[in-house]
């Protein structure tokens, strides 16, 4: 059954003559009547009278014209409900990526990238590290935005997919700074137990630091006081003081420089990664292409 079938039988219904249905429809009488009964073969049983005069609908058309009028509407909703989707598809790109690097590094890009976006949409989608790659390789995100270092895996089919180093950071541990512009807490010389607060371990940074610990041969004294799934709710307990953290230095530099926070070791205790930007090899849409272009590559 095709969509034009059922314009043509509501067509039909309205005028009550083939000839002048035939005529709105932009076809042939010969063409209209063919496909008024290619429909009653689909339905089965006769949708209009057979006879001289005004056309008339049998019981089963009248039945049917009601269906009809909410198939065709319908269908007729949905195909420009398709016609604006792809509209706006055309005009968007998505970012997978973690929700500290949108903080960061996406931030300084949107700064940058905001004279593309004119009439555009970038939709950043943040997910954990494992999310980000698995909606880049469904096809549910253009590019994905994740950290690199050896301890974190990262497995795309280098066939498919290839990236770039947009970024490099570090993670440092801060605390809070006394007036005098100190850290409150700190790595001493008599290891004593300084109170930590640490990342939940499904997140990126919280592999970096664990890993970090581990292999550091002077690893200080920490008492876990605190697991979080956010950088973000760590920079606050930092700035109350509760404890020490590894922030990203994008995200401290500043308080670091104003004396809001102080550094709680020294450059042993940071853990340095880089940022990638991964993509399908195949082409993207042209909006997606161009803000490739524009972006930094290291």
């Amino acid at each position: 059954m095709q969509l034009k079938w059922l314009e043509d039988f509501i067509v039909l219904a309205q005028e009550r003559s083939y000839t002048r249905a035939a005529e709105l429809r932009h076809v042939t009488h010969p063409a209209f009547g063919r496909r008024i009964r290619a429909l009653e073969a689909w339905a089965g049983t006769p949708l209009v009278e057979r006879g001289g005069g005004p056309v008339t609908l049998t019981p089963a058309g009248l039945l049917f014209l009601e269906t009809a009028g909410h198939m065709a509407r319908s269908l007729a909703q949905s195909h420009d409900e398709l016609n604006r989707l792809a509209g706006r598809q055309a005009r968007t790109v998505t970012l997978a990526t973690g929700r500290t690097l949108a903080r960061t590094v996406v931030a300084d890009w949107l700064v940058q990238l905001q004279p593309m976006l004119q009439g555009a949409e970038l939709c950043i989608r943040t997910r954990a590290l494992a999310d980000t790659v698995a909606m880049l390789e469904r096809n549910e995100a253009d590019f994905s935005l994740v950290y690199h270092h050896p301890a974190l895996a990262i497995r795309l089919d280098a066939r498919q997919f290839t990236h770039v180093t947009v970024a490099a950071d570090r993670l440092v541990p801060v605390s809070r700074a006394t007036a005098q512009g100190h850290a409150l807490h700190r790595f001493g010389p008599d290891n004593a137990l300084v109170p930590y607060l640490a990342y939940a371990p499904q997140l990126a940074l919280a592999r970096l630091v664990e890993d970090h610990l581990a292999h550091h041969p002077h690893a200080p004294r920490l008492q876990r006081i605190v697991e979080c799934d956010s950088a973000d709710a760590h920079y606050e307990y930092v700035l109350k003081g509760l404890g020490v953290a590894w922030l990203p230095w994008s995200m401290v530099q500043a308080d670091c420089q104003t004396r809001r926070l102080a550094l709680a070791g020294d450059a042993q205790m940071e853990v340095r990664f880089d940022v990638r930007l991964y993509r399908p090899k195949r082409r993207l849409s042209a909006l997606a292409e161009a803000l490739w272009s524009a972006l930094p590559h290291r």
